[in-house]
């Protein structure tokens, strides 16, 4: 309101009773001072209350005398700056203690005079804004707080999601979401006749973890190699639970020699890593069966029966090792 009717008075140079009673009839604080020496002219009833004035005497005294060391200097400065800018307006704010109170105050003033050739005079028109901005404080603090709730809803709606295609385990995604998952990569692999990789996965003596750690234990495992698989898998690739020990990755665009290197890099890591449980430490080891498409197999079908094959071979041998699936050759005519 205030900067509203400071804008209509930026026409008026010259003090009238009759503008003086116009700003009164909006309920602001109303104070004159004379330019040169600072001394207040003029404080309507509003400014002595607005301000806390009502038991001193405003007309004849100056900041200093009215309120403490601090806040005259501010509101000296202020005055300073509106002299400085001679016929405009200045816009200022301050914060004063009044009654054991914080109260905020958005003041306009500008420089008038009673006649042309009369002295300067400061007239400040104060408006009190302490409750607007509690309320517009506590508004900002609702406003945020519906956001967290709402980024917290939005974070509680991906989990359910989530939940509908990730075993809670190990994080990694169910069968089905990991066999729609393949059936586009066969798709978009043979229209672009690229290669993508497929990886079957075993934990080693799964039965001998859980006769001495218990099936608790079993899951700790389980999540370990959850963690692993997601932190040696990009956002394309599709790392999935097939249930108990069994697993299979997606690795979309790769070749059979890339993936085995990276398999054998999850394999050594797998070998390194220690799962704590119970105050007890229990290692665990993988293996893997490497296959390809379309090099190991051309058809969806075969290509997880050839990561399959490639996987029993590996466990054959003894577990913690990654086999690679027989490159099929055509046949010549």
């Amino acid at each position: 309101m205030l900067d509203a009717i400071a804008q209509s008075a930026l026409g008026e140079q010259v003090l009238t009773d009759a503008f003086l009673k116009a700003l009164d009839q909006f309920g602001l604080a109303i104070l004159i001072k004379d330019a040169a020496s600072g001394r207040y002219e003029h404080a309507n009833d509003t400014a002595s209350r607005l301000l806390g004035l009502t038991q001193k005497p405003v007309v004849g005294a100056v900041d200093a005398d009215l309120f403490e060391a601090s806040q005259a200097m501010a509101l000296r400065a202020a005055d300073q700056q509106t002299l400085a800018a001679s016929s405009r307006g200045v816009r200022a704010e301050h914060k004063l203690e009044i009654g054991g109170e914080r109260h905020e105050f958005v003041a306009w003033r500008q420089v008038m005079r009673e006649r042309d050739d009369a002295p300067a005079k400061l007239l400040s028109v104060w408006q009190d804004v302490t409750e607007a901005r509690r309320k517009e404080t506590q508004l900002q603090h609702a406003l945020a707080q519906l956001e967290q709730q709402q980024k917290a809803n939005d974070a509680l709606r991906r989990e359910v999601q989530d939940n509908q295609v990730r075993d809670t385990v190990s994080g990694l995604y169910h069968r089905a979401h990991f066999e729609e998952q393949l059936r586009r990569e066969a798709d978009l692999s043979s229209r672009e006749q690229r290669e993508f990789a497929l990886v079957a996965v075993a934990i080693d003596n799964m039965e001998d973890i859980r006769q001495r750690h218990g099936v608790e234990g079993c899951e700790r495992v389980v999540e370990a190699l959850g963690r692993l698989l997601r932190a040696n898998t990009r956002a394309m690739d599709s790392p999935c639970r097939l249930g108990g020990d069994r697993f299979v990755v997606l690795l979309s665009g790769v070749g059979l020699a890339i993936a085995h290197s990276r398999m054998e890099q999850l394999r050594r890591q797998c070998s390194q890593h220690i799962v704590p449980f119970n105050g007890q430490q229990i290692p665990f080891t993988v293996c893997m069966g490497v296959a390809s498409f379309p090099h190991t197999a051309g058809v969806v079908e075969e290509l997880m029966r050839s990561a399959d094959r490639a996987l029993a071979g590996a466990r054959e041998k003894g577990g913690n090792r990654v086999a690679l699936a027989s490159i099929q050759f055509a046949q010549e005519a």
